[in-house]
């Protein structure tokens, strides 16, 4: 007489067999369809049209989440040889022609499947703002030229257009935050503050601040889900570059033909025009009439003393607002942390002053310290920079912390929030990639939903699910196990 095994019934097999593969096919389902797969990319392009130079970014972002949380990097930039855009008012054609070099390494690094679907911007800045007041036909003749080059080339062009001051400080804003990750978490926002050759921009969001008071400076947000009431605004004729002719044209409104600059190195001389001095719009109008063709410009070296004369561009005195940057603009009281960043981090890397854990009066120590350093050291200690920027870090140094702390009122506490950057992430810091956030729509107004578990985590969930239906499976089948009898069955 044989002892029949329940397990070997048909039935029981069968049910057991179904049960298994449908347990592994739930299993390899959700592996297979969560699992990570080559990611492919969309692409973007913004060529920045300074006052000094012109910059291309190349951006990506994953291309099955457009309109949603992909995150925008930077792929590639391309420093466009030459200076920007608006040099070329007299030679309009060049102006595209400048910006061939880049384009064709945009060529390169978009793959080629992409390049109709790729959108290019570009986005003047304060030098075409200038040109434009000066001159409105070359301006147009510019942008014509650029146009003409842009549209030759396989990519989605959407434009080129003169930005705001406004819209600058706005986008270099998002930026900073979007880079840092802040917009998307709901944290603290960064302040924002570039510095260029023609305009200086600040942005930043402050408790105190509804709008009500200079509505004209209120920029509101809708970012993932919060609202964001921004204050920002720029000053033209406020970069570096067209301070500096101001600081010059006020030590030269009686027409000498020589001055002792203290902004300057010891030593330092060059013969300048004043016809050239006095060309920009920002001090066109305060020519000294009578004067020599020309004046030697040299140096004395003294902090001090030039720190007045770049307080002399500053109108601190009229102020209609509850409170006042400078020139009679309302200004907020400073709050939180600020990133500073185009001119504000390369003069103070090249002076070694971006730490500013340092305190205000050391910055201060070593700037007295550089400026009176004679004219040949400095040559000799630099000798593969330009001795057109080599000449002009003394200025610019007195120029950032003056703007900084009798501009926009930063304090010695507040001064040490401030973070000098070049890139964030791998990201270049400036307007361009809050300019393409906000054209391509990626940035939404409300936070995406989230999904409720990370793969990991969905994965291990599944199959811990997977595993407990088994188990029951099995005690399901109780009923005919063996009983604890040790009767055999007759067969």
């Amino acid at each position: 007489m044989k002892e029949k095994n329940p397990w070997h019934t048909p039935v029981t097999i069968i049910i057991t067999v179904i049960g298994v593969i449908a347990i592994v096919a739930l299993v390899t389902v959700a592996v297979l369809q969560n699992r990570p797969v080559y990611q492919k990319y969309k692409y973007g392009i913004v060529l920045d049209a300074g006052s000094s130079h012109t910059a291309l970014y190349i951006y990506k972002w994953p291309a099955e989440k457009d309109n949603n949380t992909g995150r925008v990097e930077q792929k590639h930039s391309c420093k466009v040889q030459g200076k920007g855009i608006s040099s070329y008012a007299d030679t309009p054609s060049k102006a595209g022609e400048s910006l061939r070099d880049c384009m064709q390494e945009a060529e390169k690094e978009v793959p080629r499947k992409r390049h109709r679907e790729t959108p290019l911007y570009l986005g003047a800045t304060a030098g075409m703002r200038l040109l434009n007041l000066e001159n409105s036909l070359a301006s147009d003749k510019v942008f014509q030229s650029v146009e003409e080059t842009l549209q030759k080339f396989p990519f989605s062009y959407q434009g080129a257009r003169i930005l705001s001051g406004q819209e600058e400080g706005s986008f270099g804003w998002i930026t900073v935050n979007y880079l840092s990750d802040r917009l998307q978490q709901g944290l603290e926002t960064m302040g924002a503050l570039d510095l260029g050759g023609a305009s200086t921009q600040i942005s930043f969001v402050s408790d105190n601040y509804d709008g009500s008071e200079s509505p004209i400076n209120s920029v509101n947000f809708r970012l993932y889900g919060n609202d964001y009431n921004l204050y920002t605004h720029s000053f033209l004729c406020y970069g570096k570059d067209q301070a500096l002719l101001m600081a010059l044209a006020h030590q030269t409104q009686s027409g000498p033909t020589t001055i002792s600059d203290p902004c300057s190195h010891p030593g330092y001389s060059e013969t300048k025009n004043y016809s050239v001095l006095y060309d920009s719009p920002c001090v066109s109008d305060r020519k000294p009439q009578g004067a020599p063709a020309t004046f030697t410009h040299s140096g004395k070296g003294n902090f001090e003393q030039c720190q007045e004369v770049v307080k002399s561009v500053f109108n601190f005195t009229s102020c209609k607002y509850s409170q006042c940057s400078f020139n009679g603009i309302f200004q907020p009281p400073i709050q939180g942390i600020f990133g500073a960043f185009s001119a504000y981090y390369f003069v103070m890397d090249f002076l070694n002053l971006t730490d500013t854990s340092v305190p205000l009066e050391r910055v201060r120590e070593n700037l007295i310290r550089y400026c009176a350093t004679p004219w040949d050291q400095i040559q000799q200690q630099h000798p593969d920079v330009k001795v057109k920027y080599l000449a002009e870090y003394c200025f610019s140094g007195t120029y950032i912390l003056t703007l900084l702390t009798d501009g926009y009122n930063f304090t010695s506490e507040s001064y040490s929030k401030i973070n000098f950057i070049k890139k964030i992430k791998d990201s270049d810091a400036g307007w361009t990639l809050g300019y393409m956030l906000n054209l391509t729509n990626m940035i939404p107004a409300e936070a995406p939903d989230s999904p409720l578990l990370p793969y990991p985590g969905y994965v291990t969930v599944v199959t811990v699910i997977a595993v407990l239906i088994l188990i029951l499976f099995i005690i399901s089948l109780r009923p005919i196990w063996p009983t604890c009898s040790n009767q055999p069955q007759i067969v």
